[in-house]
């Protein structure tokens, strides 16, 4: 079916409380992997890119992989930029197709980060692309907890600069933690709930491969609707490499390899979209 925006699928999971697998890709098998399984979950996904994705695959290829693959299977597919700090790249990815855009201001004072992203909106709006915006920071592997936490998103700040740039979502930092190799962060909840009550937006959540399961959906029930996965799939991605070439080093196909990989990659979606409370959603 044809790609879908962000709003689409995440106003129907904060209605009826599960969250929505966002999974980044990097190649044609990372894409074919998401969507196969999300296909067999009967799920609806969300297919990201990020900047170094894009400038890996290029943008108008990875534009067209995720296309053809939502074209092909009957669940809902968003194709959406996943941290996009540059403005230009944000402009080209809603002329070409995009159905969803993030704008991450995090880093930016709170008045320049609701001016740029108020302007993408304004971009998007025409175009019919949902805009994900962000509001705190949520960290890379290495930081303390009491670094984590005065990172953490602001109730008060979320309630303005979700009325100030009419964004569709809202990416949240409250205690997560991006690279992680194993899930042991454990969220905020009650200030997951609060920004919730004061933005009344679907929120999103950055770095959740590191996220305890148990926390996540305590999250989930409290208001998270987008859950993101980067570090995992490449976890799993490079596992199926390895073992693959392990157990025939003299290959020169690279085909079953990939293919292996692929694998992985889909195994490791399902359990998510599991995960989410996401399986028969579509």
């Amino acid at each position: 079916m044809p790609l879908v925006t962000l709003r689409e699928v995440l106003v129907p999971a904060a209605e009826q409380g599960y969250a929505v697998g966002a999974f980044n890709a990097n190649n044609l098998e990372y894409v074919q992997a998401i969507v196969t399984a999300a296909t067999a979950e009967r799920a609806p996904v969300i297919v990201q890119a990020s900047q170094g994705a894009i400038r890996h695959a290029g943008l108008a290829h990875i534009t067209e992989m995720v296309r053809v693959a939502a074209r092909e299977v009957p669940i809902p597919v968003v194709l959406h930029l996943d941290h996009g700090r540059d403005l230009e790249l944000v402009r080209q990815c809603i002329e070409i197709g995009f159905t969803s855009v993030m704008f991450d201001g995090s880093d930016l004072p709170l008045e320049e980060n609701i001016r740029l992203t108020a302007r993408v909106v304004e971009w998007a709006r025409p175009a019919g692309v949902s805009v994900e915006g962000e509001l705190g920071r949520v960290p890379r592997v290495g930081v303390t907890a009491e670094e984590v936490r005065a990172l953490m998103t602001d109730p008060d700040e979320a309630a303005r600069f979700a009325r100030e740039t009419g964004i569709d979502a809202l990416a949240v930092a409250v205690g997560s933690v991006h690279q992680m190799t194993q899930q042991r962060a454990v969220l905020d909840v009650p200030r997951v709930a609060a920004i919730r009550r004061a933005t009344a937006l679907p929120l999103v959540l950055h770095g959740s491969s590191g996220v305890a399961e148990d926390s996540l959906r305590e999250a989930i029930r409290a208001g998270i609707c987008k859950v993101n996965f980067a570090t995992s799939l490449n976890v799993a991605f490079r596992r199926g490499l390895a073992e693959a070439m392990a157990e025939d080093p003299a290959g020169v196909d690279p085909r079953p390899y990939l293919a292996r990989a692929r694998e992985e990659v889909a195994t490791a979606v399902r359990e998510r979209i599991h995960l989410l409370g996401c399986s028969g959603r579509a």
